[in-house]
């Protein structure tokens, strides 16, 4: 059975807004540039639109050469891709690195559309995360500052019939997935062991679970009450993990420099 890639994106700044490309660089640490920048608190804690979800409304964009950031009503930010003021120690979730430290100009621009004080920062390579080697055995597996993962899997037959219960259809930008396939039915990414294309394989390890970003309306960067986390809760709850699942965390096992484009038909093997 194959199943075709029809939507990449990465999230250059942790929680910011996506980028949608048609091809992107496989990495060690997942896609490139994916996470590779994130907001913390001055005590170096990250932050995430579960707390402010305002942070949907900072479009990236990157070149060769910078990180571009714009938001409304502000003038935009450049930040060059090696700025670098020092190197703080950064907290995510469990992971405790260091993140390279992008310089106060970038800290004013952050902190005046957020209203709140925080520091933009870039991954430190000298701080190498892995992930839980509980959901990657036989593999070692590294990411930047994403949740846990380098990348998520969501098939478009699991948000049509996720929305055939929903009052109203949301966008799959709610998810905030990497790669997006079609050709299997709803939730067979449940059941995916490993995609397959062009040398480059991707291991499905571990379900994802759903937070209060995904009641955050991305365009407009507010909430938008209690769906889908009411309806997953009815049908999608996994007991084991003690929360809703929708989507699969996966990571590269083969083809590190090798590029993902959209069209790629993955051939699937099977848990």
């Amino acid at each position: 059975m194959h199943a075709t890639l029809t939507d990449l994106y990465t999230y250059p700044v942790k929680s910011c807004r996506g980028i949608r490309h048609d091809r992107v660089r496989m990495d060690g640490t997942g896609l490139a540039d994916d996470r590779h920048w994130m907001l913390v608190r001055p005590n170096g804690r990250f932050v995430t639109q579960r707390e402010l979800p305002r942070l949907a409304l900072v479009t990236p964009a990157l070149d060769g050469r910078a990180l571009t950031l714009t938001a409304p009503d502000r003038t935009s930010l450049r930040v060059e891709r090696d700025a670098r003021a020092a190197t703080l120690d950064v907290t995510v979730w469990q992971f405790d690195g260091r993140g390279i430290d992008c310089g106060d100009a970038a800290a004013g621009w952050v902190s005046a559309f957020l209203q709140t004080p925080l520091r933009l920062v870039r991954f430190d390579p000298e701080t190498p995360r892995l992930c839980s080697p509980e959901w990657t055995p036989g593999a070692r597996a590294v990411t930047e500052f994403s949740d846990g993962f380098p990348m998520l899997v969501i098939s478009r037959a699991s948000l049509a019939e996720l929305n055939s219960r929903l009052p109203k259809a949301l966008p799959m930008e709610r998810f905030r997935p990497n790669l997006v396939i079609d050709g299997v039915d709803a939730f067979d990414e449940d059941r995916v062991h490993e995609l397959r294309a062009d040398g480059i394989t991707i291991r499905v390890v571990k379900p994802c679970m759903r937070c209060v970003i995904t009641t955050t309306d991305q365009q407009t960067g507010e909430r938008d009450g209690v769906e889908p986390l009411q309806t997953l809760k009815g049908y999608r709850f996994d007991a084991q993990q003690r929360g809703v699942a929708f989507g699969q965390n996966a990571i590269p096992v083969d083809g590190v420099g090798r590029e993902l484009r959209v069209g790629h038909s993955f051939q699937i093997t099977w848990k």
